[in-house]
This record gives structure tokens, sequence and C-alpha cells, in this order.
């Protein structure tokens, strides 16, 4: 509500968001890309909100790298770059690394629109929704919990800034580890967020 001269009270108009800068949708609810506000004030353009930080992709590439040497893709297809997942008619997401089974998801499914099936294991690197849209513990929960119910067995959250990883999973009890904590993926395979970034010499570590 704004105040007129006069006193009166009067609905403040509705922001129109343009659908490119939605990230996601969540049981039905707009999450728009973080800096979205700047844009529509035109003080950033759509452009400089995308890209990811240097420290986010750094881990991200460390934990694909491990992924393709490790996982043979004749058994699993691992997708990255935000790939989107419709759940149900009002929940489309977004994942930083989706690995797939081959059998779930074949090579004739590979198409132009969202997956439709689960991963069997989503890993997020920190939050790409804008914070005046959501909580984030709250959405981290939330997601993760949609991610499960859809059929998820394992989703993994790494948050740089506090240096933590959330590993959500079916059938036991979420987790939250500090990053230089060995974190089980599938298969033997694991990751050391901070033990790698110690090894290259990193400040963050």
């Amino acid at each position: 509500m704004i105040a007129t001269k006069s006193g009166v009270q009067v609905k403040k108009p509705r922001l129109t968001v343009p659908e490119y800068l939605i990230y996601e949708i969540l049981d039905g609810k707009p999450i728009h890309y973080k800096g979205y506000r700047e844009v529509l004030a035109g003080t950033k353009t759509y452009a400089e909100i995308m890209g990811s930080s240097t420290l986010q992709s750094f881990v991200i590439a460390y934990i694909q790298r491990l992924l393709f040497t490790q996982l043979s893709d004749d058994t699993f297809t691992i997708l990255s770059s935000e790939t989107g997942i419709h759940l149900d008619k009002r929940s489309n997401l977004a994942g930083d690394i989706l690995i797939f089974d081959n059998a779930t998801l074949p090579i004739d499914a590979i198409d132009e629109f969202y997956a439709q099936v689960p991963p069997r294991v989503v890993i997020e690197v920190d939050i790409t929704a804008d914070p005046t849209d959501i909580d984030t513990d709250s959405y981290i929960f939330q997601k993760a919990q949609k991610l499960l119910n859809f059929g998820v067995e394992k989703v993994i959250w790494v948050t740089t800034q506090a240096k933590k990883v959330t590993v959500a999973t079916q059938d036991a009890d979420w987790q939250i580890k500090d990053w230089h904590k060995d974190i089980d993926v599938l298969n033997g395979v694991r990751f050391n967020i901070g033990a790698y970034l110690t090894k290259k010499g990193s400040s963050f570590a």
C-alpha cells in the first residue's frame, strides 16, 4: 500500500517480471534469478546477473571432473548448466549437476525439453535464486524435499560462503557437513572440496 497526498491508501501496482528472469517455478511460485530487481530497475543487464562466481564454477568443475572420470557413461548420463526438471504442472526446477541412470533417461529421451524423469543424484552449488524471493534455508529444504518426493535418491547442496554441504536422502536423516569432509555421491565416488582447495592453494579452503 502507498499513501497519496489526500492520505488515502491505494494498492501499489504489482511489478510485472518477464519470463526470462524466472529461474524456477516451485509449487506454483515463481523463483527469480538473483539480481532480477536490478535488471528491472535498469542498473544491471540480464547478462550481468547470469554468470556464476569463479569459486562456484571452480567447485562445480572439480565435482564434474570426478564424475566424468569415475562414472561410466555406459551406465550414467551427467548433465549440467542448470538442466531443467519438470516435476509437475506447478513445479519446474533446475540443477547444477544431475546424474541420471541411462535406463531412466535413455538417449532417445535427450531432447530440447526439460527432463521429466528423476535423476539419481542432484548436486547444487550455492543458490541462483534471488534472496528477496525466499528464505535461504527454507528454499534449500523445500527444493530438496520436492526433488526427493519426485524420486531423486540424493540431493547434495554445497554452500561456499558457509563452507558446508547438506546431504539429503530418502532413507536417512539429512546431514550438514563441513566441506572438508568426504561426501559420498554414488558407486564409491566421493569428493572433498576443502581438501581440494587446500591442495590447489586456495585461500577459500
